[in-house]
């Protein structure tokens, strides 16, 4: 079955810098844009980073010039670097799977990982 297995999240002190991972399975990693989201507690959920199937990204402004997402197809794997964190990145981080097909958005979602940015 369809999987995203987040990790990478924990405690760092504001400046500091985090990696998530996201492992996908079940489906054709390749054919999917990947993206990162992020759900602080009483905020709705917002995105971060999208990496398109060729490669293609874009950033929220609050994050640009801090983060940077990839991808490794040979491992079903999204990253997000993120660097220089400030206490407001704290929020549960979410992968998602997104694909076009049928003449609709295929989706898949993983559980999160926490990030938490304090002193």
């Amino acid at each position: 079955q369809v999987q995203l297995v987040e990790s990478g999240g924990g405690l760092v002190q504001p400046g500091g810098s985090l990696r998530l991972s996201c492992a996908a399975s079940g489906f054709t990693f390749s054919n999917y844009a990947m993206s990162w989201y992020r759900q602080a507690p009483g905020k709705e959920r917002e995105m971060v980073a999208t990496i398109t199937i060729g490669g293609a990204t874009n950033y929220a402004d609050s994050v640009k010039g801090r983060f940077t997402i990839s991808r490794d197809n040979a491992k079903n794997t999204v990253y997000l670097q993120m660097n220089s964190l400030k206490p407001e990145d704290t929020a549960l981080y979410f992968c998602r799977a997104r694909r076009w097909v049928l003449s609709t958005y295929e989706n898949y979602w993983g559980q999160g990982t926490q990030v938490t940015v304090s002193s």
